[in-house]
């Protein structure tokens, strides 16, 4: 059936509200998990909490990114998205002491950071601004996320340095890409769960900031 063009002027701006509000609980949702994340990586640190190790890391990601997915339509998933980042927070902990337990360790966790959010910040702004379809980058960062995972997993178990800076490398552009691709996502009507949005919005952030965390540690010598 077709549309007159009266239905889709109509039809424009309730899309585009529809559109906005997604956006608007994503950021939302997003801002407190990362406060929550923040909270449980410091419990961790205070506490000096070991880390879970790969294999209870990996199987806590992925069985609580599981159940955010399940009950991604109902309340039950946005305890489930907090679970999760809170989670990644616990593992986060460990590695933050590493580091600060360096000479300059300090510094290198700021600019970490600093880097992060401008990244982010600067992608968000940009793809809100032009309004940008970045759509066609699905596939491509699909693939790029699994190889470089698997390459990572291959550094880790192999103990191989170069490569594990190679995939954290890797991992910087990737994750840039995925904010490109996610917000675009959000943008034009591709992602309408906000709960799904936060969760992908949130692995880009947190992979983003331990990559150019082991990047900036390397180049200061102390990693």
């Amino acid at each position: 059936m077709r549309l007159s063009p009266a239905t889709t002027l109509r039809r424009a701006p309730t899309v585009e509200l529809a559109t906005n509000r997604v956006l608007r609980n994503t950021y939302q949702l997003l801002s407190m998990t990362l406060l929550f994340s923040a909270m449980t990586a410091g419990v961790s640190m205070a506490l000096n909490l070991p880390h879970p190790g790969v294999i209870l890391t990996l199987g806590g990601y992925f069985g609580l990114l599981f159940l955010t997915a399940k009950f991604r339509q109902r309340n039950l998933g946005i305890a489930f998205v907090f679970a999760l980042t809170g989670f990644m927070g616990y593992t986060l902990g460990p590695i933050l002491n590493a580091y600060l337990a360096m000479a300059n360790g300090g510094q290198v966790v700021m600019m970490a950071m600093a880097g992060t959010a401008a990244i982010f910040l600067g992608l968000s702004t940009y793809v809100r601004a032009t309004q940008k379809n970045f759509s066609f980058m699905g596939g491509f960062l699909l693939a790029g996320i699994v190889v470089a995972f698997l390459a990572g997993l291959g550094a880790i178990f192999f103990e191989m340095p170069a490569l594990s800076l190679a995939v954290s490398s890797v991992f910087v552009l990737l994750m840039a890409g995925l904010i490109l691709y996610e917000t675009s996502n959000i943008i034009h009507g591709g992602e309408t769960n906000y709960i799904m949005a936060t969760v992908t919005l949130f692995v880009a952030i947190l992979n983003l900031f331990t990559s150019l965390l082991h990047l900036l540690g390397f180049m200061s010598g102390d990693d």
